[in-house]
């Protein structure tokens, strides 16, 4: 791995650095509507283990408009933190449209956000402890009570179902995003 200098960018083509704003433009273009919107986001995460953050992160200035994260792996987290149902987990099982958008809910309210986006699925290779099929993931968006949510079925390995999903949450979040206004952004934000 490259040396890198503290307040410099990597080589863009060092493979040994993950360069996720280039791997996920999707996020650059979210956070540009939501500073244009004032509008702030939080993200609740399952299959793809903080992906989803870390893509939006990536884009100098996001703590303008970033609020946090979760990483709800376990259902307790997803009860206890994102106020999912536990009926609701019991009825439609972790990986369904129902707990994403619940999670995404969630994790609005708790983060204080305006947005919330949630990804639920099986990444593969296996999917232990379900009989949901590998490749199945739900994205879910919640905005001020409007909520939209994507069903993926991808076949791709585990890394590009991840992939997939993070770009599927960015694109929806700028879908629920594009008429909203918002009141809540951070004054005093600094770049992370």
């Amino acid at each position: 791995m490259s040396r890198v200098t503290p307040g410099t960018d990597a080589d863009p083509g060092d493979p040994n650095v993950p360069h996720l704003a280039g791997d996920f433009p999707e996020s650059a273009s979210l956070g540009r509507q939501l500073l244009a919107r004032g509008l702030t986001v939080a993200v609740a995460e399952s299959c793809t283990g903080g992906l989803l953050g870390a893509a939006l992160t990536a884009v100098p200035g996001a703590s303008a408009y970033m609020r946090g994260g979760i990483i709800a792996y376990a259902d307790t987290v997803k009860i206890d933190l994102l106020a999912v149902d536990p009926e609701q987990l019991a009825r439609f099982g972790a990986v369904s449209v129902e707990v994403a958008e619940a999670m995404a809910r969630g994790v609005a309210q708790l983060l204080g956000a305006d947005l919330g986006i949630a990804i639920t699925g099986v990444a593969g290779p296996g999917a232990a402890g379900t009989a949901k099929p590998v490749g199945l993931i739900h994205v879910a968006g919640w905005c001020r009570d409007r909520t939209e949510a994507a069903e993926l079925r991808e076949s791709g390995g585990r890394e590009a179902n991840r992939a997939a999903a993070v770009r599927a949450a960015l694109l929806l979040g700028s879908r629920l995003t594009s008429g909203a206004r918002g009141s809540s952004a951070q004054p005093g934000a600094t770049d992370d």
